[in-house]
């Protein structure tokens, strides 16, 4: 499968969290099927031109957001919606600093 996914080297905003950004609005928007296998982190960034470390800190980053899910050796697939994480908004996270 070839994504679209570009990377602006001129931009302010990192790399790493524009290839996130990218693949996230690709889940988001059902161009990425649940269930989807995402591109090894070695092949993305071989075709980005770009180290594999920002390609998998940008997939840490979907990780995190619970867009992704990360299967060992066999890589990392779309995650369903309902087992997707909530994001904490910052109301949230000042009650969870508070006890």
């Amino acid at each position: 499968m070839a994504l679209k996914i570009r990377v602006n080297r001129k931009s302010v905003e990192s790399m790493t969290r524009q290839i996130a950004d990218q693949l996230g609005n690709l889940i988001s928007t059902g161009a990425m099927a649940v269930g989807s296998l995402l591109p090894s982190e070695r092949m993305l960034a071989d075709s980005l031109g770009v180290a594999r470390n920002v390609v998998r800190g940008s997939y840490d980053y979907l990780e995190k957001a619970g867009l992704v899910q990360h299967e060992g050796r066999a890589g990392r697939r779309v995650r369903p919606k309902s087992s997707r994480k909530r994001s904490a908004t910052k109301s949230t996270k000042r009650t969870a600093k508070k006890r």
